[in-house]
């Protein structure tokens, strides 16, 4: 792989996690935004990336690394007060995130634009009129 590869990756990464961020920012629902989606995504795909360059024969090392450790910064994320817990979207699409990065480090754009595409629907999906009536959730 070329270093105009690598960094196309890493720039695609951070793009796809832009978009997760903007969602999220737009609406005011948490204090991770483009920021900080862009950085998960980013880091995500640069591991992935120098994994592969470091050992190509066995990148599941940097790979489940990465997973453990969005993992703990996501469990930072959560918050309990009494019965209700806050912030576990945010935990689960930050680490969805990182999944966007490391499909991006091993050159899966496809599959990197799928799962964009389906968390943004996913974080969308509260808003949308029809899922308001089905729903037993009570959302703004």
């Amino acid at each position: 792989m070329s270093h105009h590869e690598m960094i196309f990756r890493v720039f695609f990464a951070c793009l796809l996690g832009g978009i997760m961020g903007w969602e999220r920012e737009r609406h005011g629902i948490s204090t991770a935004g483009i920021r900080t989606y862009s950085a998960i995504a980013l880091g995500s795909c640069a591991f992935g990336v120098i994994g592969q360059y470091m050992t190509p024969a066995d990148p599941a090392h940097f790979t489940a690394q990465i997973i453990s450790g969005i993992g703990f910064l996501g469990a930072g994320i959560m918050f309990r007060q009494g019965d209700y817990m806050s912030g576990i979207t945010t935990a689960a699409t930050l680490w969805a995130t990182a999944a966007i990065g490391l499909a991006v480090a091993f050159g899966m754009y496809l599959d990197s634009l799928a799962i964009t595409l389906l968390i943004f629907l996913l974080m969308y999906l509260p808003r949308m009129k029809w899922w308001k009536k089905i729903s037993r959730k009570k959302v703004d």
